[in-house]
């Protein structure tokens, strides 16, 4: 396979922009499935999706702050299931990551893995905003919790998206045990290759095309 086919089943082809229209998430489909990617995210109202049977259909839960409560958190992926949807990327309540109550960040992912049990989770934990220790302690309480992966950020938090020393130090938490998910600020080639070579082996991106163009065939 080659570098570029390889790296676009890694991707998450994303549209996330609260003002996103269906006539573009068409287009993100049509682009995802041209591309080769493993999937198109797209936020909960834009479903359900027709897709190609090659392309997976993931969506957001608590996005983008993480403060909801696991109730509505729970409710928003178990319609989010219903409706088709693969995969589920949940937003951490990062309140309760800065106050050090590791259980209660546990009970929070707990609460939307038992509501969407047959998806696949990942827990976004917002590490641009996080310390270290708090990277560590949240990725070990979504492994506690049933998680399939930890993924960096959101996209949308002003403190920044993926780096490689944050999923370099995920991976080394979860080991192969969870996947990791690189997103945010990933917009070139190298970024990809970047990540990757760090422990990433899932990207969400929304340059998914121009990255792409950036590899050998």
């Amino acid at each position: 396979m080659t570098t570029r086919a390889r790296i676009a089943r890694l991707i998450d082809h994303t549209l996330l922009k609260p003002e996103a229209t269906a006539a573009q998430v068409d287009a993100l489909i049509a682009e995802a499935a041209d591309l080769g990617t493993y999937s198109v995210c797209v936020s909960p109202s834009l479903l359900p999706l027709e897709v190609p049977e090659a392309l997976h259909v993931a969506t957001v839960c608590g996005f983008p702050s993480g403060a909801h409560a696991t109730s509505v958190k729970a409710a928003e992926a178990a319609d989010a299931l219903a409706k088709g949807v693969e995969e589920i990327d949940m937003v951490v309540n990062l309140r309760l990551v800065k106050e050090g109550d590791a259980d209660a960040v546990e009970a929070d992912i707990r609460g939307v893995r038992e509501a969407c049990r047959g998806a696949v989770l990942k827990v976004i934990i917002e590490s641009a905003a996080l310390t270290d220790e708090e990277i560590v302690s949240t990725c070990r309480a979504a492994e506690a919790a049933g998680a399939d992966f930890v993924k960096t950020s959101t996209g949308f938090h002003p403190a920044g998206g993926a780096s490689t020393h944050a999923v370099a130090l995920m991976r080394a938490t979860v080991g192969d045990r969870l996947g990791v998910k690189a997103s945010g600020g990933i917009r070139t080639a190298a970024d990809a290759l970047a990540m990757v070579e760090a422990g990433a082996n899932r990207l969400g991106l929304s340059a998914s095309a121009a990255v792409l163009e950036g590899l050998s065939d």
